[in-house]
């Protein structure tokens, strides 16, 4: 019996370490986080620093900036994501939409970071480090992007306004036929 007791206190213990470790090592505890104030209600976006350290900055430097205020999601997929971030989206021209950047690019940090429903990655062109400041949320599990795309969050909050986004009426190029702003985004 003595035994018994003293096995199952030592595996309540390991539980205990390792939930609790895990907890820890969890991406973007402490960072702050994104909050995307869109037409549809509000998103937010935890960080993951430790897979993506400099595009996390870059993040947070253009919603400091204001890079992202009234931008909105030019290119919606249902069953694969949504795309925002390009500022050309701000003029009247929709044919330039998904063109635009901040002016300058980043290097790709590319991870071991599944693209899920929920994660948040920099959109970018056919050279790996051309991305600046569009991203997309994916809506469902997406593989086929893993290690070809910068993994950098992930939506803790409003994947229901995601999907909203993604439902929305759209063109045969993808780009939905209302805009969908993003009005205000910022760090909490």
């Amino acid at each position: 019996m003595k035994s018994f007791v003293t096995m199952f206190m030592s595996g309540l213990a390991s539980v205990f370490f390792m939930t609790t470790h895990l907890h820890a090592a969890e991406p973007g505890k402490g960072e702050p986080q994104a909050v995307l104030e869109t037409d549809f209600g509000k998103i937010l976006i935890a960080f993951d620093p430790d897979a993506a350290p400099k595009t996390v900055e870059n993040f947070k430097k253009l919603v400091k900036e204001g890079f992202y205020n009234k931008t909105y999601f030019h290119r919606v997929i249902p069953g694969f994501m949504i795309q925002g971030g390009d500022p050309n989206t701000k003029d009247d021209d929709r044919s330039n939409d998904g063109m635009g950047g901040p002016g300058y690019t980043i290097q790709a940090e590319f991870s071991s970071r599944k693209h899920v429903s929920g994660t948040v990655s920099m959109a970018r062109s056919m050279d790996p480090d051309s991305a600046g400041s569009q991203f997309f949320i994916c809506v469902a599990a997406a593989p086929h992007l893993d290690r070809q795309y910068t993994v950098f969050g992930h939506v803790v909050e409003g994947m229901d306004v995601v999907g909203k986004i993604v439902s929305a009426p759209r063109d045969r190029m993808d780009n939905p036929l209302k805009s969908i702003y993003i009005q205000k985004a910022y760090l909490k």
